[in-house]
């Protein structure tokens, strides 16, 4: 099939989601005036080594945010963000701190996730993620479309929670990835390695 996005794709669920998967998950926890937020974001990845940094998207909004969600919210009146990775242990904890709770909310609290403090940043973090990343806000850039943001920032700090390096390598048990449509995920437990032609 073929189908342009403008004049639909007469099918069940949107298949762009699908298509561009699997994604990992940004578990994005900010600190503003009105407390401490956390919420899972499928639009996210890394996109330069030096200095690292990183980007994710939020595509819609709240009414009590003005035009975007808590988490921009916050980062564009604080300037910084830290990003959290996701194991399968942590999937109905990342999934319940995605509802959509009154600004102000501490998602923390709310979905019994021990909070910890960030070390670069005025920050709070999962405790229990296999990693996370300090950030501060490089830009917020309006992207095509009402309510679409992409947030970039630069990794500041990095916590690897000690069980998952092994041998000097980052290797947690598992990674939660989204595969797309409403509820459609997997835990990557498996991987191989392929070096790089010289040069490469």
């Amino acid at each position: 099939m073929f189908y342009r996005p403008q004049d639909g794709h007469g099918l069940p669920h949107n298949p762009f989601n699908a298509i561009v998967a699997p994604r990992p998950i940004g578990w994005i926890s900010t600190r503003g005036t009105m407390g401490d937020n956390l919420a899972p974001y499928s639009f996210f990845n890394a996109v330069a080594y030096t200095p690292p940094q990183v980007i994710f998207s939020s595509t819609s909004s709240k009414p009590d945010r003005e035009g975007t969600k808590d988490s921009v919210a916050q980062i564009r009146e604080s300037g910084v963000f830290c990003v959290n990775l996701v194991t399968y242990a942590l999937k109905d904890q990342m999934n319940a701190s995605c509802a959509n709770f009154p600004a102000g909310t501490d998602e923390f609290a709310e979905c019994g996730i021990d909070k910890a403090e960030c070390e670069t940043i005025d920050c709070p973090r999962v405790a229990e993620a296999p990693a996370s990343l300090e950030c501060r806000l490089v830009q917020v850039v309006e992207l095509l479309g009402d309510a679409n943001f992409l947030v970039h920032g630069e990794v500041t700090g990095v916590h690897i929670a000690d069980a998952c390096l092994r041998d000097g390598f980052y290797r947690p048990k598992d990674r939660l990835v989204r595969f797309g449509y409403r509820g459609d995920y997997a835990a990557v437990n498996e991987d191989f390695e392929m070096l790089r032609p010289a040069g490469g």
